[in-house]
């Protein structure tokens, strides 16, 4: 993998040039954010050697290179999750490739189903701890020492000075935000009333199924990282209701110029 990840590496900074400090990975019905970034460049996943490709609604699939916030940025607008048939190492190698380009700072998003009772549709919950409960770990294997340690400390996989930062712009500009326990599972299926119970009691605010592996990878490369999850449905006792993915993208859309302050705030205190 080391070696298809230098070559990847080499492949985008001859292609573009690009020496970013900050990357980002916008998730579900949250790719709109590259329409605020100062684009000087664009690569389709299907063009970058050993890509995957999206193949999820509302994820465009492609590299963004650009300024947000008055900093040099990298942003897939489009991610890659376990339940399309990706292995782990496969969804996080794009990961592994922004840390090499040189960011320094991971930034991720997505779209969660909220049990916390406290939490409403459309609330912010800034990720400050996980649990995962994938079948799998993007570390399993034999482990290469140029990306990390065999077994990483995970006491602080949340940067908690980003966080810090967060908190700070959201109440320059205004903006309510949460803070919260993100469970990772596989899906591809939205949760059941008994599982939504079942996570919450076990610790959890919100679930999902992406970010827990590529906050893993980034933790093993030493790289700090900030996530954040818009909740597009609530899974908290006797308000469980159904949901679609339609009705998931439109919140997590509605939600975006929030996202979108908080996100390029943190990035202009850097």
């Amino acid at each position: 993998m080391y070696e298809n990840v230098q070559e990847t590496v080499r492949f985008l900074k001859e292609k573009t040039g690009a020496k970013p400090r900050v990357g980002i990975i916008l998730g579900s019905g949250l790719g709109n954010l590259g329409s605020h970034i100062e684009i000087e460049s664009t690569i389709n996943y299907s063009e970058i050697p050993h890509f995957p490709v999206s193949t999820v609604k509302g994820h465009k699939g492609r590299l963004i290179f650009g300024k947000l916030g008055g900093k040099d940025i990298v942003a897939m607008q489009g991610r890659f999750h376990y339940y399309e048939g990706w292995t782990m190492e496969q969804l996080t190698f794009p990961v592994r490739v922004l840390k090499f380009l040189g960011i320094e700072l991971l930034v991720l998003s997505n779209a969660a189903g909220g049990m916390n009772p406290g939490f409403n549709i459309g609330d912010i919950m800034l990720i400050n701890d996980q649990i995962n409960l994938f079948p799998d770990n993007p570390l399993m294997g034999a482990n290469d020492d140029r990306f990390g340690p065999r077994f990483p400390d995970m006491s602080e996989i949340y940067s908690k000075e980003i966080i810090t930062k967060a908190l700070l712009v959201a109440k320059e500009n205004n903006i309510e935000v949460k803070e919260g326990v993100y469970v990772g599972t596989q899906g591809p299926t939205f949760e059941t009333p008994a599982e939504y119970r079942y996570f919450r009691i076990i610790g959890g605010d919100a679930v999902g199924m992406s970010t827990v592996p590529e906050a893993i990878v980034a933790r093993h490369m030493g790289l700090p990282c900030f996530a954040v999850s818009v909740i597009t449905d609530l899974g908290i006792a006797g308000q469980v209701e159904t949901v679609s993915h339609e009705e998931v993208l439109a919140a997590a859309n509605a939600a975006e110029p929030k996202l979108t302050t908080i996100i390029t705030g943190i990035i202009e205190k850097l």
